[in-house]
């Protein structure tokens, strides 16, 4: 069953910065967590409510707010009023159908993300967009539901003496965005496992079902496009900021994010670039395919040529005792098997020639 959405046409007409939540419509509640750390405290709970986070936002230690669900649009218009986030922003949040970007404010940086995840049993990417709020000692996500890949870095974080404990919310919102790079690797290392497999599959048995097959690794590998190439210029963008909020140690962090992409990539290129071979492979098997049934039909039917010759000649039924022309051997006893015999040795005669001139 294909699932509600609600569309971008819902905005027409509205003002700038009119929250109106564009995605798929949902029935289950917001869930709100909290991680508050820093080198020596850890604290990790889910909230009932979003005011429960707000004291949070004055502390000296970094906190964590992750929230799942956008639906409840009213959650984000008291954390937009509670922590200064412009209105557009907070817009460009509800929209769940942004490209990935980076833009830099007066008191925090906003982070749009494609988190996307390999479905085993559909055999395709799900992706759903996060958005990250990262201020001086607070960082927000929002993502459209419960589920993500970022329990390796809640386990670092409740880990005692490693460097993201006793750095900022900088350091946190790098260590997410490597989180989501890295389930890319995920994302690509199954997609050229079917690729290989389908490489066999074409040089054995080129079928309709292969050729499916590759029509949905060239959209799985579209989608994985769509969200990789703006990824470049959201770290690059990121790294070279001059806000206070990145500090120069996290920098580098960032440049190994950007490497990673630009890892990334280049192997979806190169993905793409042999799902097109393939598609060039199965068109070619198809088309030797048919020119070796086309070179059977036309080697059987230049066989049969001289034996048609040979068999019209003897039923245009003429009266060879009225005519000049005499066929003996029409009253011969053996005459029929003779003929017979002289039509088989041909054929044979044709065949082996035609081995000889390697055609068959």
């Amino acid at each position: 069953m294909a699932k509600k959405r609600v569309s971008a046409s819902h905005k027409l007409g509205l003002p700038p910065g009119s929250l109106v939540y564009v995605g798929e419509k949902k029935d289950e509640p917001v869930r709100i967590t909290l991680i508050d750390y820093d080198a020596t405290t850890f604290e990790e709970k889910e909230v009932k409510s979003v005011e429960e986070a707000f004291p949070y936002r004055d502390k000296k230690t970094i906190s964590w707010i992750n929230i799942d669900g956008l639906h409840q649009t009213d959650i984000l218009e008291k954390i937009g009023s509670h922590f200064g986030v412009h209105p557009l922003v907070l817009e460009d949040i509800l929209n769940t159908n942004q490209r990935p970007k980076f833009e830099e404010h007066e008191n925090h940086l906003f982070v749009v993300l494609k988190m996307l995840r390999y479905d085993e049993r559909a055999q395709q990417i799900a992706g759903e967009q996060v958005s990250i709020v990262a201020g001086g000692n607070y960082l927000i996500s929002f993502q459209e539901e419960r589920g993500d890949v970022f329990d390796s870095v809640r386990q670092r974080l409740r880990g005692k003496r490693v460097r993201i404990r006793s750095s900022g919310s900088d350091y946190l919102l790098y260590a997410l965005m490597d989180a989501v790079v890295d389930y890319y690797f995920v994302i690509l290392e199954k997609l050229g496992e079917r690729i290989e497999s389908l490489e066999r599959v074409l040089m054995e048995h080129p079928s309709p079902e292969a050729l499916r097959e590759i029509y949905s690794l060239k959209r799985e590998l579209l989608t994985l496009r769509k969200s990789i190439w703006p990824m470049r210029e959201l770290v690059s963008g990121l790294e070279r900021s001059e806000s206070e909020l990145v500090h120069k140690d996290t920098a580098i962090f960032l440049r190994d994010v950007y490497d990673h992409t630009i890892q990334v990539i280049d192997t979806a290129e190169n993905y793409r670039e042999t799902v097109s071979g393939l598609l060039d492979m199965y068109l070619s098997s198809i088309s030797n395919k048919t020119n070796d049934v086309m070179k059977v039909l036309t080697m059987i039917a230049t066989i049969f040529i001289p034996l048609s010759f040979i068999a019209g000649l003897y039923g245009m039924n003429f009266d060879t005792q009225a005519s000049k022309w005499n066929m003996p051997e029409l009253d011969w006893h053996w005459g029929y098997p003779a003929v017979l015999a002289v039509m088989l040795a041909v054929a044979l005669g044709m065949v082996v020639y035609f081995k000889r001139k390697k055609w068959l």
